[in-house]
């Protein structure tokens, strides 16, 4: 059984009193007759990826096309008057969403949460908030199928598909799956998991998909990281009681009508935004040279 939407996936968890994750766990239980303890393990697993992401892209390393590589280690290395802006975790989860990112830029391995443009986002805010609370790795797997759950109720209802939807649809959506995640790690109940939702949704709703060179880094990368930013507010707001004044299920529905408003030239084309500045069309002619194409 899957959620229809958000209402009914909170309502369903508070009246069995139990959390967005549990629930979306039992109902992948039931639908596949998969046991919970397999389940626990392929998530575990999945959480390894991230984590191994993490360290490797705080390592360094230049992506293939050399547009990219580092900022996460300089980010994860800078000092305290600069870690002093922002504190924790968000500093944490900046460089852990950059880490991440330029992983997938050098083709390494990473969990596609929900979509390999927006990997950083979920294990850069989800690991940052657990290493600040403590939490385990039982609570981690948990917030992570809280977030499986958000995304499937996004992508049923609207698309996480950037060719689709801009990078509403795929940064947007990570960012509120991150902050839902986030919001049950830290005790917040299934109402303000969906509140926090619709609240990370609205901060970036109409975001554009615009590759510079159509490689998934420039500015990708650096919108996993501010993305992140956008999650740990939302998630912030929600715990704190605020609410969205529009319905969580009427923001996702607002950015599916807002996704297909866009024009194909903002929707991972590479035909306008920043793709085609004066320098992201200098870039472009450099990678085909490069890749011995004329450009």
């Amino acid at each position: 059984m899957q959620a229809i939407s958000l209402q009914e996936l909170a309502a369903s968890a508070s009246s069995l009193g139990v959390n967005i994750g549990v629930l979306a766990r039992e109902w992948e239980w039931q639908e596949t007759g998969e046991p919970v303890e397999s389940l626990n393990e392929r998530m575990r697993d999945r959480l390894q990826v991230m984590r191994d992401a993490v360290a490797r892209g705080l390592g360094g390393g230049r992506s293939r096309s050399g547009l990219t590589g580092g900022d996460a280690r300089l980010m994860r290395q800078a000092p305290e008057a600069v870690r002093a802006i922002g504190g924790e975790p968000l500093c944490s989860a900046i460089s852990y969403a950059l880490a991440v990112s330029e992983v997938n830029a050098c083709m390494g391995r990473i969990v596609a949460a929900p979509t390999a443009g927006s990997c950083g986002i979920i294990p850069g805010v989800l690991l940052a908030v657990g290493e600040r609370l403590g939490s385990g790795d039982d609570e981690l797997i948990e917030a992570l199928f809280a977030a499986g759950a958000i995304g499937s109720v996004i992508e049923r209802k609207s698309t996480l598909s950037g060719a689709a939807g801009g990078c509403q649809a795929e940064c947007g959506s990570a960012a509120a799956m991150a902050a839902a995640a986030v919001v049950q790690l830290s005790g917040g109940s299934p109402e303000q998991c969906i509140q926090a939702v619709a609240l990370a949704l609205k901060g970036m709703l109409g975001l554009v998909c615009d590759p510079v060179a159509g490689l998934v880094e420039v500015p990708c990368i650096k919108r996993n990281a501010i993305s992140s930013s956008v999650s740990l507010a939302a998630a912030s707001m929600a715990m704190a009681g605020i609410r969205s004044v529009i319905p969580p299920d009427e923001v996702i529905d607002a950015m599916g009508a807002v996704g297909r408003d866009l024009p194909v030239s903002l929707r991972e084309t590479a035909g306008g935004g920043l793709a085609v500045t004066p320098t992201g069309r200098r870039i472009a002619k450099e990678q085909l040279r490069q890749a011995g194409v004329e450009a």
